[in-house]
């Protein structure tokens, strides 16, 4: 049911109404009528997903300029880190991308659901970046060191032909690769030999990157509630690649698909509601929290963030047991759905985590400001004015005997980098949006009051014409001079009630 602004009753038959004379009545009726109507501000079929909808186009292909902001880690003593010795990081970037994204192969189903793909892309902005491309970057190698920690309970035999095998493909434990090579893909011996033997391992057939695989690509194929015919549904996710759920996890709850699919949410939200969408590069749904109401640009919004359970581990948070095997409290392994190589996500720098992790690592220096995310969005409508979503990727890496590439090195989750993907509604489709659902809804607000005044005043000077119900009524402007001033005034007559005009007043009749 959609919010409707009533302004009282429209009661236009029964015997208590006067009888008034046509031509003021049908003046006195239309001012009512524009008073009392229903003022709809925002009818379902303008946010439905359908393409007879205003925000049908907004939703096909998202206006809003995106931007992905990496950091990377740079480790500033690879060789005392080999011996034993606490990593010191240092916090290279932003490299910032471009990102833009548009919906493909957009099919309509029976069940009142549509399927698409998302494509997207990234473009590399000098511009707005800290650096370039070809700035190289000194970090783990995410393969070897993988490699060795996947092989921990394997035979010592085996462990030893690891070693022999990384050493002719000459792989040390730490690598120095450009920024464009980290983020989407090197070729190098150990790759391809992995390439030949495991073909299905790497996204972009034998490269390795952070991001490969993700340019030009998509997410893909989603399938949402269209809310034609259901609009308590509308933009929830049914299935996302034909599953109702997937099988990453240790649970049938951290499995579940819930929410969206991350770019609109339903419509008249509260400060009850959740914000919850499924995230495929996380490969698990994430749910936020209302925390705060603000204004962006002049639009009223909900600010919602993660709560400090997102990532909190089976202990401190029991549904979040499913994500498990889990280290400190504060990181979730994301193992299962990365090839098993010991990967964990979490918020920069190991905001909201044990701060035991970021004490093992120099360097990081976690803090809300600059490290949480959040997301604003309009609670009529659902659609995000303005978002900053930040998270950060980390390596668990420790020396395992019969590796001798993994040296001394103390279990550490060592942090390889954070991304903050980014953007604000701005320029044409802000103005749009401002004047649609912010100045027009206050110009319809005002207008009701007047328009219940003129219709007040009509009513109230018809009824003071028909104190005799077979009387006719005048409606005069009476004018005259007093001193150097003209006087004029608006008075109703009935027959009874006339006397002598005043000396020096004109009378005019307006015909009702």
């Amino acid at each position: 049911m959609m919010p409707t602004l009533m302004l009282g009753p429209c009661m236009r038959e029964g015997p208590q109404r006067p009888e008034v004379p046509e031509g003021l009545r049908r003046l006195a009726w239309s001012c009512e009528a524009g008073a009392w109507a229903s003022l709809r501000v925002l009818p379902p079929q303008n946010v439905r997903i359908d393409p007879s909808s205003l925000s049908f186009n907004m939703w096909k292909e998202i206006p809003v300029p995106f931007y992905l902001s990496i950091y990377f880690f740079e480790v500033t003593n690879p060789e005392e880190v080999l011996n034993g010795g606490k990593p010191q990081v240092r916090e290279r970037g932003p490299y910032v991308y471009r990102e833009f994204r548009h919906k493909e192969n957009i099919t309509f189903n029976d069940n009142d659901t549509v399927s698409f793909l998302e494509a997207r892309s990234f473009q590399f902005q000098p511009d707005k970046s800290q650096g370039s491309e070809s700035d190289y970057i000194v970090m783990p190698n995410i393969l070897a060191l993988s490699t060795a920690v996947m092989m921990e309970d394997k035979p010592m035999a085996l462990k030893l032909l690891v070693t022999v095998m990384l050493s002719s493909l000459g792989q040390r434990a730490f690598m120095n690769r450009t920024v464009g090579e980290i983020m989407w893909g090197y070729q190098d011996p150990f790759v391809n030999f992995v390439s030949k033997y495991f073909p299905n391992m790497f996204p972009e057939k034998g490269k390795f990157g952070l991001f490969a695989g993700m340019n030009n690509s998509n997410s893909g194929v989603f399938t949402v509630f269209t809310g034609v015919k259901d609009f308590s549904r509308i933009h929830l996710v049914d299935k996302w690649n034909g599953l109702s759920q997937v099988n990453f996890w240790h649970s049938n709850q951290c499995n579940m698909i819930n929410g969206t699919s991350g770019q609109m949410w339903p419509p008249f939200m509260t400060p009850e509601s959740a914000l919850e969408f499924y995230s495929p590069d996380a490969c698990r749904s994430l749910k936020l929290v209302y925390q705060e109401p603000g204004v962006f640009e002049g639009i009223p919004t909900y600010r919602f963030v993660a709560p400090k359970t997102l990532f909190a581990n089976g202990s401190v948070y029991p549904p979040n047991e499913g994500f498990c095997p889990c280290l400190e409290s504060g990181i979730q392994n994301v193992s299962s759905c990365r090839f098993n190589a010991p990967l964990f996500l979490s918020h920069p720098h190991f905001y909201n985590a044990d701060p035991v992790l970021a004490e093992a690592v120099l360097g990081l220096h976690p803090n809300e400001e600059e490290h949480s995310l959040f997301l604003d969005i309009h609670p009529v409508t659902g659609i995000p004015m303005n978002c900053s979503v930040k998270l950060q990727l980390s390596l668990y890496m420790k020396a395992i005997r019969g590796i001798g590439q993994t040296g001394n090195i103390e279990p550490v989750v060592l942090p390889l980098l954070w991304f903050g993907e980014s953007g604000a509604m701005e320029g044409e489709t802000l103005n749009t949006f401002y004047t649609q659902l912010v100045l027009m809804p206050k110009v319809l607000q005002y207008a009701q009051y007047v328009l219940l005044a003129l219709g007040c005043v009509l009513l109230l000077a018809a009824v003071l014409c028909q104190v005799r119900s077979q009387e006719k009524c005048y409606l005069f402007w009476s004018s005259s001079k007093k001193g150097s001033q003209d006087k004029e005034a608006v008075q109703a007559y009935s027959e009874s009630l006339m006397t002598a005009d005043p000396k020096g007043t004109v009378l005019r009749e307006a015909k009702l």
